[in-house]
C-alpha cells in the first residue's frame, strides 16, 4: 500500500485504512532502521500525528518544519519517498533529516534543536508578504522546547503579527529524559493543573489546545481539524502526548537506548564516551571539585555512571548548549572544576559563550568533544569537521587531540590539574592502537611515532589520520621507503620547536577537519611566521558541507584520501 500511495490519496482513506497505514509505517520504519541505522523511538511515536496532518493539511502547499528533524520518517514515507526509503542514511540516499534539495515537501533543513518556531514564523511572514494562502506548522518535541531559541521566537510572535501552528510532541524524552522548568510546567498541564501553564503560553500569543493523545488517530484528526480552523486568525499550540517507541515493546521500555540505533551487525569498538565516563569517575573520586555538565545527552556521552555515583555534582541542563557553557564558566569562577561533555556539532551553538564566558575569563573548563571529525550517516548537520578551526582561533584555549584511547586517558588525567580552558576532541569509536614510550605530556609538545633520517615528515592529528599515516608507512617500508610520523596531539598551541627542525624538508599534514583554520592551515601560517622554508602538502576536508555516508568513504572523497597521500609520499621519496 505504502509505495503506491500518493500523498493526496490519504484524504480519501477511511479511519480504518489510516490505522492500517499507521501499522505499515511502523513496520517499514522499524525494518529500515534495523538495516540502515537511524532514529527509531521518536519516529515510532510520531506516526499517528503525521498521518492525521496529511489528512488535514495540504502538503507541500502547507509547510511543516520538524524539530530537530529526526521525527520526519513517517512524513518522508507519506510524501512520495517510500520507494527510496530503504536507502535511508546511506551515501546518495534518503537523509534522516528534512532536506530541501531532496523533496518539495521539505521546506527547511533541520538537524539541531530549537529552530522550528523561528523558522515557522519566518515562513509565515514570507507567506503574509506574498499574499499566499497556506498553513505553517512547527512540529517540536518537548526536549527541543527547552531550547532558549524557542523563547526568543515566541517573544517575537506577537510583534511579528502572524499565525502559525506549533505541534508540541511531548514524549518525556530528548535523548535522555527531558528535564527543566518548562518540562515541569508541561507535566503540571498533563496532570490537570492547567491554569498557570496555559496562561504562560497564551501570554506569548498562542491559543492552547490539549492535552491530546498523539497515538490515537481519531483524536489527532479532531485536534488538527480544530487547530486548522483556529489558526486562520491566530497562532495555536497543540499539545500532544506520544509514546516514544510506540508499537515495539523493547523500544517503548528503552526509549533512550533506541533513540539512535546502529544497523544490526555493526562492529562495536570501544567508544571514547565509555573511556570518558570511566576517567571522570576516577578523577571525581580523587577531587571533590570535579563536576560534569551535559545538554540532554548523558547516556550517549558515557556519563550515566557519573550521574549515579555523584548526583550532586552532575548537571543535565536539557538542550541548552549555551546555558551549559556559561554554567561551566561560572562554576569554575566559584572554584569548581567543570567538565562539559558534548558532541562537536552541538558545541558550535555555544561559540560565543566559549569565547566570552570561558576563554576571555581564562576559566578552567574542560570541553570533552565527542563525535569530532566526520560522523557519517547523519549528514551535513552532524559532521564535526569545524571544531579544530573555530576553537583554535580563541585565545587562552588549549586544543588537544588524543591519538588513541590510552592517550585520551593521559590527557584526561592531565586536565584535572590544568588551570586554563581545555578542549579535547575525539571521534566516536576508538582503540588503543599505538605503542609509545613517551609518557610526558606537555602542552604544545608533539611526539614522534616513527623517527628516521627521512626528508619527509607526516604530521597528523587524531586516531583516524594517524592510523592512515602508519598504514601508508607500512606499505612504503615494504618498498624500502621510509618517513617520519608525528602525533600532533596538541593542535593549539603548535609545537614550534619541532617545526623549526623541518627546514628544507617535505612536510605532509593530515587532519579529520576542514582545511580552513585547521591544523594544516595553522602549520602553514606558523612556518611563514617563523621564516622556515618547507615543501608542504596539506590533506584535510574541502570547503564544502559533507553529506551522509560511511566515514572512511567520506574521508577519502572529501580530501583525506589514503591512496592519494601514499602516492604523493611515494613520489617525493624517489
Amino acid at each position: 500500500m505504502l509505495e503506491k500511495l500518493k500523498p493526496e490519496q490519504i484524504k480519501n482513506c477511511t479511519k480504518n485504512e489510516m490505522n492500517v497505514l499507521c501499522d505499515e509505517l511502523r513496520t517499514v520504519i522499524y525494518n529500515t532502521v534495523m538495516q540502515c541505522g537511524g532514529h527509531l523511538a521518536s519516529n515510532l511515536g510520531a506516526v499517528e500525528s503525521t498521518v492525521a496532518m496529511f489528512y488535514t493539511f495540504d502538503f507541500p502547499n502547507d509547510k511543516i518544519v520538524f524539530d530537530v528533524g529526526h521525527q520526519c520518517y513517517a512524513y518522508k514515507l507519506l510524501s512520495g519517498r517510500a520507494d527510496r526509503f530503504s536507502s535511508l542514511r546511506q551515501a546518495g540516499g534518503i537523509s534522516g533529516f528534512p532536506k530541501r534539495n531532496e523533496s518539495e515537501y521539505d521546506c527547511y533543513d533541520t538537524g539541531h534543536a530549537g529552530t522550528s518556531v523561528s523558522a515557522a514564523i519566518g515562513l509565515a511572514k514570507a507567506r503574509d508578504l506574498h499574499g499566499e494562502q497556506r498553513n505553517i506548522i512547527a512540529y517540536i518535541g518537548d526536549g527541543s522546547f527547552n531550547n532558549g531559541l524557542v523563547y526568543e521566537a515566541l517573544s517575537s510572535l506577537k510583534i511579528l503579527n502572524t499565525n502559525v501552528l506549533i505541534v508540541l510532541n511531548d514524549n518525556g524524552m530528548s535523548i535522555s529524559p527531558t528535564v527543566g522548568g518548562m518540562y515541569e510546567i508541561l507535566n503540571e498541564i498533563k496532570n490537570g493543573d492547567k491554569a498557570s501553564g496555559i496562561k504562560l503560553l497564551e501570554n506569548f500569543g498562542l491559543t492552547y489546545i490539549g492535552v491530546k493523545n498523539g497515538n490515537d488517530l481519531e483524536e489527532m484528526l479532531e485536534a488538527f481539524s480544530e487547530a486548522k480552523d483556529l489558526m486562520q486568525n491566530r497562532s495555536v499550540l497543540l499539545h500532544i502526548v506520544t509514546k516514544k517507541g510506540k508499537g515495539y515493546e523493547f523500544s517503548e521500555e528503552h526509549p533512550t537506548n533506541t533513540h539512535g540505533v546502529p544497523p544490526v551487525g555493526s562492529p562495536k569498538d570501544k567508544e571514547y564516551s565509555e573511556v570518558l565516563g570511566e576517567c571522570l569517575c576516577e578523577l571525581a573520586a580523587e577531587n571533590s571539585e570535579i563536576t560534569v555538565v551535559s545538554a540532554a545527552m548523558k547516556e550517549a556521552l558515557g556519563l550515566s555512571e557519573f550521574f549515579e555515583k555523584y548526583p550532586e555534582r552532575a548537571f543535565d541542563v536539557g538542550i541548552c548548549e549555551e546555558n551549559a557553557s556559561v554554567l561551566c564558566a561560572s562554576m569554575a569562577a566559584g572554584g569548581l572544576k567543570p567538565y562539559y561533555a558534548i558532541y562537536s556539532t552541538f558545541l558550535q551553538r555555544a561559540f560565543d559563550e566559549i569565547i566570552h564566558d570561558v576563554c576571555a575569563q581564562d576559566m578552567a573548563v574542560t570541553f570533552c568533544i565527542d563525535r569530532a571529525g566526520i560522523s557519517g550517516a547523519d549528514g551535513e548537520t552532524h559532521q564535526g569537521v569545524f571544531d579544530l578551526s573555530y576553537l583554535s582561533l580563541i585565545p587562552n584555549l588549549t586544543v588537544a587531540v588524543p591519538k588513541d584511547t590510552e592517550e585520551f586517558k593521559k590527557i584526561m588525567r592531565f586536565s584535572a590539574e590544568y588551570p586554563h580552558p581545555l578542549a579535547i576532541r575525539y571521534p566516536r569509536a576508538g582503540r588503543t592502537v599505538f605503542q609509545s614510550e613517551d609518557n610526558e605530556l606537555t602542552v604544545g609538545k608533539w611526539e614522534y611515532l616513527h623517527k628516521t633520517n627521512s626528508e619527509v615528515t607526516v604530521i597528523a592529528a587524531g586516531e583516524r589520520c594517524l592510523i592512515i599515516a602508519m598504514k601508508i608507512l607500512q606499505n612504503l617500508q615494504k618498498q624500502g621507503k621510509d618517513f617520519n610520523v608525528v602525533n600532533a596531539r596538541f593542535v593549539k598551541p603548535l609545537d614550534t620547536e619541532l617545526l623549526k627542525t623541518l627546514a628544507g624538508k617535505y612536510v605532509v599534514t593530515m587532519e579529520d577537519n576542514v582545511f580552513l583554520g585547521g591544523l594544516g592551515a595553522q602549520i602553514d601560517g606558523e612556518l611563514v611566521k617563523l621564516g622556515i622554508d618547507c615543501k608542504i602538502k596539506n590533506f584535510a576536508y574541502r570547503d564544502e558541507f559533507i553529506p551522509q555516508g560511511g566515514v572512511a568513504a567520506l574521508q577519502s572523497e572529501y580530501g583525506v584520501n589514503c591512496k592519494e597521500i601514499e602516492e604523493y609520499i611515494s613520489e617525493i621519496l624517489v
